[in-house]
């Protein structure tokens, strides 16, 4: 692992990252599951710096996140390979090791018990402190038409029935690969 950074003062580099897909990985019950999301947030709540993640109520990952309660975002840097975000946002984790069929490592992180990605530039280590399910009847026709079509059933990979769990993840260790 390289250098301990403060996430805030690298907020530049994370978010323009987030819209193009980086990597959250989680872990639980000896089963490791990495996923593309380009859906996040991150700032400061309860004074502390914060990354959230939205992840869709049908996928593994939601059962691993529920169940340890901890995840990594893996930030990809310059020369990382966009198929394997493609393909990591493609499939699901449940049946199929992705990390492996992705051709990706794995190191023992920091603090929390979910590992990083080795291939990744920067990783920002979280420990869950709330969960949210979205609201349907809170959020505009126009959105649920285009993220949350009723007809779609959840077990498609892109937009689909199913409403996301906002995980707000405390940052408590980021650093680069």
């Amino acid at each position: 692992m390289g250098e301990k950074i403060d996430v805030l003062e690298h907020a530049g580099e994370v978010l323009p990252a987030v819209n193009r897909g980086v990597l959250l990985t989680s872990a639980a019950n000896g089963k490791v599951n990495t996923m593309t999301i380009s859906w996040g947030v991150l700032g400061v709540e309860w004074a502390r710096p914060v990354f959230v993640s939205f992840v869709r109520e049908g996928r593994f990952t939601r059962v691993l996140l529920d169940e340890a309660g901890e995840f990594t975002i893996g930030v990809p840097g310059e020369g990382f390979d966009r198929k394997i975000l493609a393909r990591a946002g493609s499939i699901s984790g449940r049946d199929v090791d992705k990390i492996a069929e992705l051709g990706l490592h794995t190191v023992e992180s920091q603090v929390v018990s979910v590992p990083a990605i080795v291939e990744t530039a920067i990783t920002l280590e979280c420990r869950v402190a709330r969960r949210q399910l979205q609201d349907r009847n809170a959020l505009p026709a126009d959105i649920l038409g285009r993220f949350y079509p009723q007809d779609v059933p959840s077990t498609y990979c892109d937009s689909n029935c199913d409403m996301h769990v906002a995980y707000y993840g405390e940052v408590v260790a980021a650093y680069t690969m």
